[in-house]
């Protein structure tokens, strides 16, 4: 009888580890680190690993001084996220200044580059009514653009005017004069700055050959600010800023590249509906439909009880996000209504398109289900999925971890199909 009962037991443990692991499968997580790096809070440790130490080898980051930094950190603590990254930033700045002052170019581009992405760092968390948000910010794009004017050529600010206001954001050329080159303009996701997508492979992409180009769109940056949060139509601004990249006789009208990242895996592919001006797409991952992939995220049942009980970092980040939506941050279900409508029809995609996938994120049957609607529907027959592999460190959402292997698939295709 005891044997009988112990099979049961273990019959009975085995169906609820089956049903556990069916479950989170069918959870979209995009901030779920498939590997772990410091902390024990995973949304803490997705940032830590994924967007601070994953912007190393673009030079956004420095081993010692990230871990330094995390080692005061308050495990899932927003509020000391926040005042050790801007502490640490503000440390880089003034070894920069410091550099700069005595002559040493070199060693002031690079610790002001990394003050940069530091204050960035230190938004992650912060809610919009932080007075501390708008400063933070624009700190951050000074100190890049201070950088930038120590590179030759240099990192250009850009304004695009959009619908009654500008978008601002970065643009490097490939190289000094007015000879066309290959484009590379980076979209970038709900939660993103331009800074961002600097970092993210902005570097690789000038060592390729490539003029740079990203910008924030309404949504991204400080737009809320201003009323300009996440619509639909998200076609509309990144046509402006196609406009304005094809004004500038440095991008060559036929080798032209758009490539959007999380969110953007959905915003760029809506541009480049009917548009032959995109001579090539390239979607990380690709979100043929936003609303069924958020409806099945956390924040789709995270009612402020439930909320509550999050940490605080992954509270606010949450919030911040919901904010760029127009949604309450008290209301973070609301998130399911908002993205309604973000979607695009990929038979209507007629330029040669790459889709890349993390290995993490494509274990998830949802996002598994989205890349085949994507692969199966593409028009062109120049397209091609890449799914990398977790033994190569290249796990998390939109491979943030390894940005090496990330721009090295991607600018590798990229210089195939523009040539």
């Amino acid at each position: 009888m005891r044997t009988l009962n112990a099979l049961v037991l273990l019959f009975l443990l085995t169906l609820c580890a089956q049903a556990a692991l069916a479950a989170e499968a069918s959870v979209v997580d995009p901030h779920a680190p498939h590997v772990s790096f410091h902390f024990q809070d995973k949304e803490m440790d997705f940032a830590f690993g994924s967007l601070i130490l994953g912007a190393t080898s673009s030079g956004g980051c420095e081993i010692g001084e990230a871990f330094a930094t995390a080692a005061r950190i308050k495990d899932g603590d927003a509020a000391s996220w926040q005042k050790e990254w801007l502490k640490t930033g503000k440390m880089a700045e003034e070894r920069g200044d410091k550099a700069l002052a005595a002559g040493h170019k070199v060693s002031a581009r690079q610790q002001l580059l990394r003050a940069s992405y530091y204050y960035r760092a230190a938004m992650v968390s912060m809610l919009p009514d932080d007075p501390r948000l708008t400063g933070t910010a624009r700190r951050s794009r000074t100190l890049i653009l201070r950088a930038g004017q120590l590179m030759e050529p240099r990192i250009e600010y850009v304004e695009i005017p959009f619908a009654g206001g500008r978008m601002q954001g970065l643009f490097r050329k490939a190289a000094q004069g007015a000879k066309p080159a290959k484009t590379l303009i980076l979209i970038g996701g709900a939660e993103t700055f331009a800074e961002d997508l600097y970092f993210y492979i902005g570097p690789q992409a000038f060592a390729r050959g490539y003029n740079f180009l990203t910008v924030d769109l309404p949504g991204q940056g400080l737009m809320p600010l201003e009323g300009k949060v996440f619509r639909p139509a998200m076609d509309a601004p990144i046509r402006a800023v196609l406009d304005y990249a094809l004004s500038h006789p440095e991008v060559d009208r036929t080798r032209l590249a758009v490539y959007g990242i999380s969110s953007g895996g959905g915003f760029a592919p809506q541009a480049a509906m009917d548009e032959p001006r995109i001579r090539a797409l390239v979607m990380n991952n690709c979100v043929v439909d936003a609303e069924p992939g958020v409806a099945k995220m956390a924040v789709a049942k995270a009612t402020p009880e439930i909320a509550a009980g999050w940490s605080s970092f992954k509270r606010q980040t949450n919030q911040g996000i919901a904010w760029r939506f127009g949604v309450d941050g008290n209301d973070l279900p609301g998130l399911v209504a908002a993205n309604k409508g973000f979607r695009f029809d990929p038979a209507r995609v007629s330029a040669p398109a790459l889709v890349l996938v993390s290995n993490g994120e494509y274990g998830n049957e949802e996002i598994r289900r989205q890349t085949a609607l994507c692969m199966d529907g593409l028009a062109s027959a120049v397209k091609k999925l890449v799914v990398t592999p977790a033994e190569e460190g290249a796990s998390n959402h939109c491979i943030m971890e390894n940005r090496s292997l990330m721009s090295q698939e991607v600018l590798d295709w990229l210089d195939e199909v523009l040539r």
